[in-house]
């Protein structure tokens, strides 16, 4: 059995710091836990009644939140603000690369984006993004008594130091401590570990607290001795090893998580989503991923298409160039005779788009400035504006008055006279288009499974008769206690937040 330990509140007055700490997380590699881990302590923390706010310097992916001051962040502290009981913000994550090539990204600063950058180019730029940073930092120290850092990426990838805002650059500049987090269910944990610390400066390795294993599956006495080498190697204290949870749920910071549980003794419905090149915000998808009256079937490049009762083209940062990997795919094929046979087809934001006549790109936003046929589903055009849509949004489904709620991150304006018949009621407007034959949505909104009274009526919509009430928002709460109490029994907790405060 794991060990297990005793928590209780640690006592303000022992700290001997002029004010609260910061404590980040840095991993191994890339998937190691560290937006796990940030979650957790920020739920553990909300739990003992303290201030507590996530914090990640630099972030790249592709799946992303709207805040309440009206930007964009990543996706994952949008959950960790969740976890933390406070409303995303902007300065939880101020600069945000959002990948449009295999060498560029559009650089989000403050929730709006700036430019679009290739690699090279936002080496130069790092500098004026730490400012960014550092001003974020600073806004956040004023209003939480902790802010819990998350890296990105490793802090031993020698080729980005120079400059580096995402790990130790941004821990030695505002002097706090890390904790480093290694996946043993990826094999080698103990040399990742030991090599990621000896590659560290001896600076770095002296803010540098201890470990946390992640992921640990089986009996935790054959892992002692392991831990035992560990701490006498390093001089570094191991804060615990968190076990594998089975069936954990947490929203991706940007891989698609394709496991699910289906429910075969209640009828079932077929989704199935193609994986865009660019896909964004599949995220989206979680709802139904985890519904157990949905069968979601992922499908990737030159994969099988499977019969389906709904199709769904999610959204994408390149939208142009996802339709033509989706025509050369043969989905345009494939989505006809769905709809031939009945099938029901929704198009989300970047998906919404490829449903019309036209794409438009006169301005080079997401490529080369160019025009391109659409998938003409439905008559309208779309063209893709400098200025990005971002809003959270609320409202009805016009067909049955069930509750939507949602949020908006788009350039995309679209027009014709498709939308003349709109699916969604927002408070101040219309959103999207439902087709005259009522087998084909188009819609803005991503969110829009999460909430209960939506993602029931679309299931109906699609052609599932009796669905099972399903509360997805509930669940991600649970979870997040879930993991809270499992943080608490198998790491030592007190320790960490006491080492965080005396360091």
């Amino acid at each position: 059995m794991i060990k297990q330990y005793e928590h209780s509140v640690l006592p303000m007055q022992t700290c001997q710091n002029s004010t609260m700490p910061t404590i980040m997380i840095q991993g191994t590699t890339s998937d190691a836990g560290k937006s796990t881990l940030v979650a957790g302590l920020c739920r553990i923390l909300k739990n003992r009644g303290e201030k507590v706010v996530p914090f990640k310097p630099q972030n790249m992916a592709l799946n992303s939140a709207v805040t309440v001051d009206g930007g964009e962040i990543g996706r994952a502290q949008a959950v960790q603000a969740l976890a933390a009981g406070i409303e995303p913000h902007t300065d939880m994550n101020p600069v945000l690369l959002k990948p449009n090539s295999d060498t560029g990204a559009q650089v989000i600063v403050h929730g709006h984006a700036v430019k679009n950058l290739s690699a090279q180019d936002y080496h130069e730029y790092k500098t004026t993004a730490m400012k960014a940073v550092l001003q974020s930092y600073a806004r956040l120290k004023k209003q939480y008594d902790w802010i819990i850092v998350e890296g990105a990426g490793s802090p031993a990838e020698i080729n980005l130091r120079d400059r580096d805002i995402a790990n130790m650059g941004f821990a030695e500049e505002v002097d706090c401590p890390v904790i480093i987090v290694g996946d043993i269910n990826r094999g080698g944990v103990f040399a990742h570990l030991t090599g990621t610390l000896d590659l560290l400066t001896e600076s770095e390795q002296q803010r540098t607290l201890g470990f946390i294993i992640n992921c640990f599956r089986g009996d935790i006495s054959l892992l002692q001795p392991g831990l035992d080498w560990l701490e006498e190697r390093t001089n570094k204290t191991m804060f615990g090893v968190l076990p594998y949870l089975h069936g954990f749920h947490l929203e991706a910071e940007d891989s698609v998580k394709i496991d699910q549980v289906i429910d075969h003794s209640q009828q079932v419905i077929n989704i199935v989503v193609p994986v865009f090149p660019h896909i964004s915000n599949h995220t989206d998808l979680d709802a139904l991923r985890l519904h157990p009256q949905v069968n979601l079937h992922y499908v990737t490049t030159d994969m099988d298409k499977p019969n389906a009762d709904l199709i769904i083209l999610p959204g994408s940062k390149s939208v142009q160039n996802d339709l033509q990997w989706l025509i050369q795919q043969g989905w345009h094929q494939q989505i006809n005779q769905h709809l031939r046979y009945g099938g029901k087809l929704i198009g989300i934001c970047g998906g919404y788009q490829m449903l019309g006549n036209k794409l438009h790109d006169p301005h080079g936003i997401e490529g080369t400035a160019k025009s391109m046929d659409g998938l003409a589903l439905l008559d309208f055009e779309t063209s893709i504006e400098k200025q990005k849509q971002l809003e959270c949004v609320s409202g009805h489904f016009i067909t049955d008055n069930a509750n939507v709620t949602g949020y908006e991150i788009h350039m995309g304006i679209s027009q014709g006279p498709a939308l003349d018949k709109p699916a969604i009621q927002l408070a101040d407007k219309v959103d999207g288009v439902i087709s005259e034959d009522n087998q084909i949505m188009g819609t803005y909104l991503h969110g829009l499974f999460d909430q209960t009274s939506a993602l029931t009526s679309l299931l109906k919509w699609a052609g599932l008769n009796e669905v099972s009430q399903f509360d997805y928002e509930a669940l991600r709460e649970e979870e997040l206690d879930r993991l809270a109490d499992e943080m608490q029994k198998h790491i030592n907790i007190d320790l960490l937040l006491e080492k965080s405060y005396n360091s």
